[in-house]
């Protein structure tokens, strides 16, 4: 489904993503571990084209992602949050989710074209994610945790096949954490592909097919959540060493 082969991205000659190769199979959780600075999220921003590499492929369902702009990307079915949630605090839950449909943020509030379907949409987003009571709240009432939730909200209104996550479980209470982990145990028995970058080992090591380790921009290791626990060099530079 998705395949990058010797991306390699450089800001002002140093280089943060360093010829990293890997793949990742449809129907399936991967996670992209690795130190702070590694360049995790600069390869997420390589494979969604807000940023274009210095060399290499990036491929989806033989898509050239990286000769695609970043409007053609979404429309193939791939969705992604980031590290910082991106809300608007004077808005409802419901509008907010909203923003994220087909047309973009923006073009419905302000055109006012809301549809049932964007609506529609939205209501099912959130019996989805067990937050339907909260429909009608103002972002800015919401936790800080609640907000993620609704990061993962806001992709899944596109409906994507390939879900791009960047730091789910960051600053999240534990029992919300439990609510995000077993949505995204549903989304793959849906048939979704999930990628995501994470720190929480726990969750990494609990619910991954598939364990990326980025260290200084390269891949040093991917495997099985338990080949990965055991491997030295992992553990040198993230799980027990640098980290």
């Amino acid at each position: 489904m998705l395949k990058i082969n010797e991306a390699t991205k450089s800001f002002a000659g140093i280089v943060a993503v360093d010829k990293c190769s890997f793949e990742i199979k449809q129907g399936t959780i991967s996670a992209l571990i690795g130190p702070n600075g590694a360049g995790k999220t600069t390869l997420f921003n390589c494979i969604s084209r807000i940023f274009h590499i210095d060399s290499g492929q990036i491929f989806y369902n033989n898509h050239r992602l990286d000769l695609m702009p970043t409007h053609k990307i979404a429309r193939l079915g791939i969705g992604r949050s980031f590290q910082i949630t991106r809300t608007l605090d004077q808005l409802s839950v419901t509008e907010n989710l909203v923003l994220h449909t087909a047309g973009g943020i923006g073009s419905h509030l302000f055109h006012q074209d809301i549809t049932p379907e964007n609506r529609l949409k939205a209501y099912e987003v959130m019996e989805f994610l067990g937050i339907s009571t909260l429909a009608d709240v103002d972002m800015g009432e919401l936790s800080f945790g609640q907000k993620k939730l609704l990061d993962l909200g806001a992709v899944l209104m596109a409906d994507p096949d390939l879900i791009l996550l960047d730091e789910p479980a960051a600053g999240v209470n534990l029992r919300l954490l439990e609510d995000i982990i077993n949505k995204l145990v549903t989304l793959k028995n849906q048939g979704k592909t999930i990628l995501l970058i994470e720190h929480n080992m726990d969750l990494v090591m609990g619910i991954s097919d598939e364990v990326i380790v980025m260290s200084a921009g390269n891949i040093i290791a991917q495997g099985k959540p338990s080949e990965i626990q055991k491997n030295t060099e992992v553990l040198e530079a993230y799980l027990g060493g640098k980290a």
